[in-house]
């Protein structure tokens, strides 16, 4: 996998990767082969071998105030996917009020012209419009979200994320020939997280990338933030909506994302959702616990993540998390 870095509110695969102490994203092509030979994945960044001209896309969109079109992001996810030499591909296109594409047609719009860039290159490619109107997972922040995905591994953690991960899993089982079904694709997912065997691979993946692999069993060595601050529920009711962008610019202010791409991340902070959408809530009850370094950030992000957090009456209804699949259609 040949990921990007994060920028504005959105969070880079590569900037959680190097929240694992020592772990490398920087690979040249050789050592790239090497791990993908040893364990059959590896977990990269575009390198001056490797899709070399997404970095100057990436620094076109920056400063040309394009981070949302879909050309120029179509043009930076599927370059590198290409480059990678796959065969398949799934894609999880985000749509709602944290994602790039707050509306589903534009999400749709985007989806599809990965789809067709893909299918063009002879690759079998499918993409999932999943629901971003709230943080997936409990987890906002670099160390954070791996001890999420930890806990991902070991059977547990929100049930959202699980359902999700089993999912794109699913998919990627079909394409590549592991599966006759999206169905039978859950099951062999479920079994390779009861099993250990999807966690032992992440262990290895960490291992042969220099990072320290015991964080897989005692993610306490991740970077922990010195402070702790909470946001309690003004009112008893029900939580109806979650503002997704107010929540990362909020970690992005605490250190955990970049306002300009040559700004440094800080691993350790984030904020953890003790409440979600639909969930209720008395008052004084905690919504939201904030892990943050400097009290000069927090006191910018506190009042975002009060604004973030809407109270009501009632629940609402439940959303789908995958709203539409584009793509597969043989195989559904």
């Amino acid at each position: 996998m040949i990921s990007g870095r994060g920028l504005g509110h959105t969070g880079g695969t590569l900037d959680k990767l190097e929240s694992i102490p020592g772990f490398n994203v920087n690979l040249s092509l050789e050592e790239f082969r090497r791990v993908l030979e040893k364990c059959g994945c590896a977990l990269i960044g575009q390198t001056p071998e490797i899709a070399p001209a997404d970095k100057k896309l990436y620094a076109l969109r920056d400063v040309t105030a394009t981070v949302e079109s879909p050309y120029l992001i179509c043009a930076s996810i599927m370059s590198k996917k290409m480059a990678e030499g796959i065969e398949a591909l799934v894609l999880d296109v985000k749509t709602g009020a944290g994602a790039f594409m707050k509306k589903q047609s534009d999400a749709e719009y985007l989806a599809e012209l990965m789809v067709e860039t893909g299918t063009r290159m002879g690759k079998k490619v499918v993409a999932l419009i999943t629901d971003m109107e709230q943080p997936l997972g409990r987890k906002v922040g670099n160390a954070l979200e791996i001890e999420e995905c930890l806990e991902i591994m070991n059977g547990k953690g929100p049930p959202d994320l699980r359902e999700l991960c089993l999912e794109l899993s699913a998919w990627m089982f079909v394409l590549g020939g592991l599966s006759n079904s999206v169905d039978d694709g859950k099951e062999l997912a479920a079994e390779m997280i009861a099993s250990g065997r999807a966690r032992d691979t992440f262990r290895e993946i960490i291992h042969l990338q220099g990072g320290d692999a015991r964080v897989v069993d005692d993610p306490g060595l991740l970077p922990r933030a010195r402070r702790e601050a909470r946001i309690d529920a003004p009112h008893t009711g029900y939580v109806t909506a979650i503002q997704c962008e107010l929540v990362g610019v909020a970690s992005m202010l605490l250190g955990g994302g970049r306002e300009k791409k040559e700004d440094t991340v800080d691993p350790s902070v984030g904020l953890v959702l003790e409440k979600k959408v639909g969930d209720a809530v008395e008052a004084g009850e905690t919504l939201c616990t904030v892990h943050y370094n400097l009290d000069a950030r927090v006191v910018h992000a506190i009042p975002l993540l009060e604004k973030s957090f809407e109270i009501g009456p009632a629940a609402p209804p439940a959303l789908p998390l995958v709203r539409k699949i584009i793509g597969g259609a043989e195989i559904r």
